[in-house]
């Protein structure tokens, strides 16, 4: 039986989380992702001044969307108004959970002093959960490093005076800012954040496989995990790590037929949402991944072909076409909702 999370008066019905990921949590891939099981799955991360200012495009990646079970929405900012009126408008959008972002790498974030260079000034850090907490009913989360560098690594400080300002839980992506993503994530380092406080501890980085999941859990004690990149051209990823660590199996990756109906759902609901041609450009970067994490046709140079070539379609109904001839099935006959109508598809996408 899968865990869950409690997360101040939130209960989260499992222990795998997804990333907010700028350029690909967005609602339909958020729809989707739940559909297939997963429990958690962040917004896309939002500018805190530009939600307050209530500009389209910045309310457009908090939207919430029907029927998700539930809405997290993270924000990034360096000013402590500014991050309070946000959390004030999460709220308002319906978020569930307000998660504040310490840790993206970015130079265009860090170069603005937000994201993880507030690793490098607690202190302003401290002040902006102060505000953010005072400001919203709703549980508050953060997502850090494990400091700016080696020389710096504070982050089971920074989650000690979290705690004692209201903050409910910390993911810990297990890396510095100076390193990017590059080398391994340090999940070991991550225990040390989770002896420094009594709040939920969720561990990211690396964690690609059910393996890597079990591991991460054994050597940072956290009590639950977070997906990052590992969920790219793979939605369903969660709700097969959930399995596996409730009975300890490893789930069969989706066959064919599965992986095009899913497809097929998510450039239909990114066409819907963002409208033509928006709809289809966004979706470009899933369907790269979708083909790249895909074993057909098992020779990598044929994928990286097709790629280049479906990715270049300008016709939603061309690229279902050519996936479809790409997989070798015959383009199912499907309506409005691949999900909805094919649930024995996407029943074994997660199985």
């Amino acid at each position: 039986m899968a865990k869950t999370l409690k997360i101040g008066d939130v209960t989260v019905p499992g222990q795998v989380l997804m990333a907010p990921m700028t350029g690909v949590t967005d609602l339909p891939f958020r729809v989707l992702a739940s559909k297939l099981g997963a429990a958690y799955v962040a917004t896309e991360m939002v500018a805190a001044k530009e939600l307050a200012r209530e500009r389209p495009d910045v309310v457009r990646r908090a939207a919430v969307g029907a029927g998700l079970p539930l809405t997290v929405i993270q924000l990034v900012g360096r000013d402590p108004g500014q991050m309070a009126e946000g959390a004030r408008m999460a709220e308002k959008a319906g978020a569930d959970i307000v998660d504040l972002n310490f840790g993206c790498p970015a130079k265009e974030v860090t170069g603005s002093a937000a994201g993880s260079a507030l690793m490098r000034t607690p202190d302003l850090a401290c002040r902006i959960m102060e505000a953010v907490v005072q400001a919203t009913t709703r549980p508050v989360t953060v997502k850090m490093r494990l400091g700016w560098d080696d020389d710096s690594r504070n982050a089971a400080d920074l989650a000690k005076r979290a705690e004692a300002l209201g903050v409910k839980a910390v993911t810990v992506h297990g890396r510095t800012r100076q390193q990017f993503y590059t080398g391994q994530a340090d999940w070991d380092a991550v225990a040390a954040v989770k002896a420094a406080v009594d709040i939920p501890v969720i561990v990211n980085g690396d964690i690609l496989t059910a393996d890597d999941a079990r591991e991460a859990l054994a050597r940072s004690g956290a009590d639950g995990l977070m997906l990052g990149r590992g969920v790219y051209g793979r939605p369903w990823l969660a709700a097969h790590l959930e399995r596996a660590l409730a009975d300890g199996t490893t789930p069969d990756e989706p066959g064919p037929e599965a992986r095009l109906a899913i497809l097929v759902e998510h450039l239909r609901a990114s066409v819907e949402f963002y409208g033509m041609p928006l709809g289809l450009k966004m979706f470009r970067k899933h369907l790269g991944w979708y083909i790249e994490q895909a074993p057909w046709p098992a020779d990598p140079q044929h994928r990286r072909d097709a790629k280049a070539r479906i990715c270049r379609l300008d016709d939603p109904l061309a690229v279902e076409a050519a996936m479809g001839d790409l997989w070798r099935r015959n383009l199912p006959d499907i309506g409005k909702s691949v999900v909805e109508k094919e649930p024995q598809l996407i029943e074994t996408a997660v199985a």
